[in-house]
């Protein structure tokens, strides 16, 4: 994207490789970060001088500090339109930020997002590791960098940074331990379709209220929606979206699971490896500067396809099971789904044990190996 616009926004969760990245990709560029105070106050009362003392090309780290920043970005890039890759910008996906770049950097900026490392991108750690432990430990890079680190103890201190610094900042929450109690039940709901109405009730606010919290979750990138299939399967459809964790670590923490043995017994075990194989596919997505694209489906009467991708004119469905060993059933969803949608390929079958190829078509992935 440096090669084709002046200006690359990357945005992501907090603590997701962004600074890694742009550095070692960039490593000529002058760096800044906007989380330094001096800094922060040049570039928010005097861009003119900022931009004297650190001219392009330049790394402007945590823009979500200065967004007004992004109108001087627009000015300079304009009097050297050509220039391609002059300015690299990282952020945590705030509101206003997300505003203020698309309106003045229109057509100037490419924008990214960067999550924590698919599954492939650990390569020989995720084979050699179980199941239950990265479900359990998730895929920030401090933990695999640091496989010392007490993931419990360190998705607290994310989740407790997130809420004192961010959520503050974003929304006027005037009681966070009723923000806290919000997402850890949904958390105990991943993988579900979320009734803010019910919600509404056990956590003690308006449903209105909560949609306005799931907004800045999922702005934030701590949650995500995947919303429901739009089908020609002619039965009703459930229209309303699932959520599931940006990070399945976090969704452990706040289920209070302390060890991959407890996440082995918990009666949402499968709800969690869906949302770490959801997660997955939409890191891949993500990582091939590519639209989500993914969906769901349930009907009234109980019909499900766990997850459907699409593109190029073509829908593929997908089961999730958590199961190490194959039943034949776990295919029957993505085939009845393909034989009622003709543009349906490849249905699949994702779960925790070999790979195979079916007489019938259906395509059989370790969650390791499987590619979206």
């Amino acid at each position: 994207m440096a090669h084709q616009y002046p200006v690359v926004t990357i945005f992501g969760p907090r603590q997701s490789g962004k600074t890694t990245i742009v550095r070692a990709a960039f490593p000529k560029y002058d760096y800044i970060n906007l989380e330094d105070r001096e800094s922060r106050e040049l570039a928010a009362t005097d861009p003119k001088a900022f931009f004297a003392n650190h001219p392009p090309p330049v790394i402007l780290d945590e823009i979500q500090h200065v967004p007004e920043l992004a109108s001087t970005v627009q000015v300079l890039v304009d009097e050297q339109r050509h220039d391609m890759g002059r300015f690299i910008q990282t952020g945590s996906h705030q509101p206003l930020l997300a505003e203020t770049v698309s309106q003045s950097l229109a057509g100037r900026t490419a924008i990214l997002d960067l999550y924590p490392p698919a599954i492939s991108e650990l390569g020989e750690l995720a084979r050699k590791t179980t199941t239950d432990t990265l479900i359990y430990r998730g895929f920030m890079p401090e933990l695999w960098r640091d496989r010392d680190l007490d993931p419990t103890s360190w998705y607290r201190n994310y989740f407790r940074t997130y809420v004192e610094r961010d959520v503050r900042k974003l929304v006027n929450v005037r009681n966070t331990i009723l923000f806290e109690k919000f997402v850890t039940l949904l958390a105990g709901r991943v993988g579900q379709v979320a009734n803010l109405h019910a919600l509404a009730g056990e956590v003690g606010v308006s449903s209105t209220t909560l949609g306005e919290w799931l907004a800045i979750l999922e702005s934030s990138f701590l949650v995500f929606r995947l919303p429901p299939c739009v089908s020609n399967i002619n039965k009703r459809l459930v229209k309303s979206p699932k959520v599931y964790f940006a990070e399945v670590g976090l969704a452990v923490y706040l289920l209070g699971l302390e060890t991959p043995a407890q996440v082995t017994r918990d009666p949402l075990r499968g709800n969690l490896f869906e949302n770490m194989v959801v997660a997955d596919a939409l890191k891949q997505r993500a990582n091939l500067g590519k639209e989500p694209r993914l969906s769901f489906l349930r009907t009234g009467s109980g019909f499900e396809v766990d997850l459907i991708a699409s593109g190029g004119g073509e829908v593929r469905p997908i089961e999730i099971k958590s199961s190490m060993t194959w039943h034949s059933d776990f295919a029957s969803g993505p085939l009845r789904f393909a034989e009622q949608t003709p543009r349906s390929v490849s249905p699949t079958v994702v779960y925790d044990g070999t790979d195979m190829e079916l007489s019938n078509g259906v395509s059989v992935r370790n969650f390791r190996t499987f590619r979206v």
